[in-house]
């Protein structure tokens, strides 16, 4: 028996969107996002760095996940969840992305382990660039 991830899997990331042609666009046009695959205007599956995103529009309980329903964030202030970017050059990427029209909640923070800056999608789904300083 193989165990838990075998080495063969993948990992996806579902995030819940209110329009998903307005989303496909942002991911890849501001993120670079490559187009995978498109189902009914409900979904669209996007790949990223070599790993999956899914965008799909809410709904409600099914038979396999029976107390639970899918939605936007309700409130884009209050995060449960991030994806984070690690960039080997973060002015360059923070440059690329603003060009491309992210919008950026602050300046960027400078610290003494990091650079990072955090920006949304059109939905409210968290996103950080960060670039990691040498400790030694």
């Amino acid at each position: 028996m193989e165990a838990f991830p075998p080495q063969s899997a993948e990992l996806t990331r579902l995030l819940v969107v209110s329009d998903v042609e307005r989303s496909k666009r942002w991911y890849v046009d501001v993120l670079g996002a490559e187009l995978y695959r498109e189902y009914g205007g409900t979904s669209v599956v996007l790949k990223i760095l070599g790993a999956w995103f899914v965008l799909v529009t809410g709904g409600g309980p099914t038979e396999d996940k029976p107390t639970t329903k899918f939605a936007v964030p309700p409130d884009p202030d209050t995060i449960s969840a991030q994806t984070i970017f690690g960039v080997p050059d973060f002015q360059a990427a923070y440059e690329t992305l603003k060009e491309r029209g992210a919008e950026f909640l602050a300046p960027p923070g400078e610290y003494e382990w990091e650079t990072r800056a955090f920006f949304r999608d059109p939905d409210g789904h968290l996103y950080e660039i960060s670039e990691s300083k040498s400790t030694d």
